[in-house]
C-alpha cells in the first residue's frame, strides 16, 4: 500500500462511532408527549408503554430479538445496559450482531463514521467494508475471524448449539477482552443466554470454516436444531414471555416459533403475551421481517392484546425506548431469571 493510500485509509477511519448511553438522558418527557401525538410518535409511545408492562409483569421473561445493523450504528450499549439492568432475559440475534459487531468491539476494534456517497471500489482497494454510512476495517474483521477460530480450537471436538459456543466466547472474553462491557461478556456474567440460529452467517462462519479446515477429523460444529430445542425449552420453562424485536428475519421467526414447537412437543404454553417490533420493512411482500405481530397471532405465536409495530429506522427510536425503560425504573423490582442455568 502506497503512502498516499495509507493516508486515505487513515482519513476514512478517523472518526469512531460513539454508542448512545441511555442513562445519560431521560426520554420520559418526550415519550409521554409522543403518546399524545399521532403516526409513528404514538406507535413508539405505545411500544414504550408495552415494554414497561413487560418489565412490571413479575411472571414475564423478556427476549430481545436482534437483526440489522443498529448495533454497529451506535446502539450497542443499549443492549448491554438492558442486560446489565435486568431488562432482558435472553437474546436471539443474527451472527453479525453478536460477532461482527459486539464481539468485534470487545476485541478492541471499532466501527467508524463514514458516508454512503463514496467510491466503493476505492474502499475495496483500501480494505474497508461499508455498512451504509459506517465503515469497518477488514483487517480487524479478519482478526475477529481468527479469534473465533482460536476459541473453537480450544474446545473439545463435538456438536454445540450456538448458545453453548457464545457462552464459551463470553468465558474467553473474561481473560482476553479489550472492552469490559460487551454484550457477550455481560450476558455471560448475568446468566443471559444468547442464541444465533444462523451463526455461520458472520465472522463466526469464517472462523469455524478455518477451524474445520485445519481439523477435518475432529472439530467443533454448530447444530441449529439444538438451538431451536434449547430456545423452546426456555419458552416452556418461562411460560409468560414478552418480545422486543429489532428488525426481523431469522431471529424474529425463530423466537416466535417456540410456541408452535412447544405445542408439537405436547407442551401447552401461551402465545407470547407482549411484543414490540421496530422495523422499516414493507408489509406487502409477505416477508418475515415485515409480517405484523397481528399476523403472527394467526399462527398461534403472539397474542394481540399487547403488541405494537413501530415502522421506524431503529437507531432513531431505540435510544428513546431504552432511556424510557431505564428511567421509569420498573427493572429494579424484577428478579433475575439467569436462564443460562437451565442448560447447566
Amino acid at each position: 500500500m502506497t503512502t498516499k493510500t495509507e493516508k486515505e485509509r487513515k482519513n476514512l477511519l478517523a472518526e469512531k462511532i460513539e454508542h448512545v448511553d441511555i442513562a445519560s438522558f431521560d426520554s420520559t418527557p418526550i415519550v409521554e408527549a409522543m403518546q399524545k401525538m399521532s403516526f409513528t410518535s404514538r406507535d413508539l409511545g405505545r411500544a414504550c408503554e408495552i415494554l414497561l408492562k413487560m418489565l412490571a409483569d413479575r411472571d414475564c421473561s423478556i427476549v430481545l430479538s436482534l437483526a440489522g445493523s443498529a448495533s454497529a450504528g451506535g446502539c450497542m450499549q443499549v443492549w448491554v445496559d438492558m442486560v446489565r439492568h435486568n431488562m432482558i432475559d435472553a437474546v436471539v440475534a443474527t451472527g453479525a450482531s453478536i460477532v461482527d459487531m459486539d464481539f468485534f468491539e470487545a476485541l478492541g476494534f471499532r466501527h467508524y463514521r463514514g458516508s454512503q456517497n463514496v467510491d466503493d471500489r476505492l474502499l475495496r482497494e483500501l480494505y474497508i467494508d461499508r455498512i451504509y454510512d459506517t465503515y469497518i476495517d477488514e483487517n480487524d474483521l479478519q482478526a475477529c475471524d481468527r479469534a473465533i477460530q482460536e476459541i473453537a480450537d480450544s474446545l473439545a471436538p463435538g456438536i454445540y448449539s450456538s448458545r453453548q459456543f457464545i457462552h464459551e466466547m463470553g468465558r474467553w472474553l473474561k481473560t482476553h477482552s479489550r472492552k469490559t462491557d460487551s454484550l457477550v461478556e455481560t450476558a455471560f456474567d448475568h446468566g443471559v443466554p444468547i442464541f444465533c440460529p444462523a451463526f455461520s452467517d458472520s465472522s463466526a462462519g469464517f472462523g469455524l470454516v478455518m477451524h474445520q479446515h485445519q481439523r477435518p477429523d475432529a472439530h467443533v460444529s454448530i447444530d441449529s436444531v439444538r438451538d431451536f430445542r434449547e430456545l423452546t425449552d426456555l419458552k416452556i420453562a418461562a411460560n409468560t414471555t414478552g418480545l422486543l424485536i429489532i428488525g426481523g428475519g431469522v431471529p424474529k421467526n425463530f423466537v416466535q416459533d417456540t410456541v408452535v414447537c412447544a405445542e408439537l412437543l405436547g407442551k401447552e404454553v401461551p402465545m407470547h403475551k407482549y411484543a414490540v417490533q421496530i422495523t422499516v420493512a414493507d408489509v406487502r411482500d409477505g416477508a418475515c421481517s415485515s409480517s405484523t405481530l397481528k399476523e403472527a397471532c394467526s399462527w398461534g405465536k403472539v397474542d394481540v392484546s399487547w403488541e405494537q409495530m413501530v415502522f421506524a429506522e431503529a437507531t432513531s427510536v431505540i435510544p428513546l425506548l431504552g432511556s424510557y425503560a431505564y428511567h421509569r425504573g420498573a427493572w429494579r423490582e424484577r428478579k433475575r431469571r439467569e436462564w443460562s442455568r437451565l442448560y447447566a
